[in-house]
């Protein structure tokens, strides 16, 4: 007898906690989500109409309109993976906020970071050469023009003279 009361009391207190838990898992599986669980998914989407518009500050009526769905499949159930899927499914990638590594896409992820590689290694040899001190460019002497070229000079300097003299003499 002992042993089938302790037995009804377990099985009370098993019941009385499966009641307890049960409703609560119900209702956060069927209750809506908040405009927060909402955005945090719209952020990574794009207006299917204006350019570079992400969904969640966008106030078209295509754009309320994909929110309601992303609360509709939310309240389904449906995970932030298969949303997306959903939308890129109707619409293709350009909806993405990150464009899918996959294809052509690479070229986003790949060119800023050779452009990034080739300026470090750019600035890296400019200032290597700058450090290095070139002797030809540290010495200052001055060069004295040479015979050829002081006699069209020295003929044209006399030419000038010559015609002066005429000029203040007449």
């Amino acid at each position: 007898m002992k042993n089938q009361l302790k037995r009804s009391r377990w099985l009370f207190t098993s019941l009385i906690l499966l009641i307890a838990i049960l409703p609560g898992s119900a209702a956060a599986q069927g209750s809506d989500p908040t405009d927060d669980d909402v955005n945090a998914i719209a952020k990574q989407l794009y207006c299917p109409v204006c350019e570079n518009i992400p969904l969640d500050a966008c106030g078209t009526t295509a754009c309320e309109q994909w929110r309601g769905i992303i609360r509709d499949k939310l309240s389904e159930g449906w995970t932030e993976e298969q949303i997306k899927t959903y939308f890129v499914d109707q619409y293709g990638d350009r909806v993405l906020a990150e464009p899918p590594r996959r294809g052509f896409n690479w070229l986003v992820y790949i060119v800023p970071l050779v452009i990034f590689a080739g300026g470090g290694v750019l600035l890296y040899r400019g200032f290597q050469q700058w450090r290095t001190v070139k002797p030809e460019n540290n010495s200052r002497k001055v060069s004295k023009p040479s015979a050829k070229s002081d006699k069209p000079m020295d003929e044209y300097i006399n030419r000038v003279e010559e015609e002066l003299r005429k000029r203040s003499k007449g």
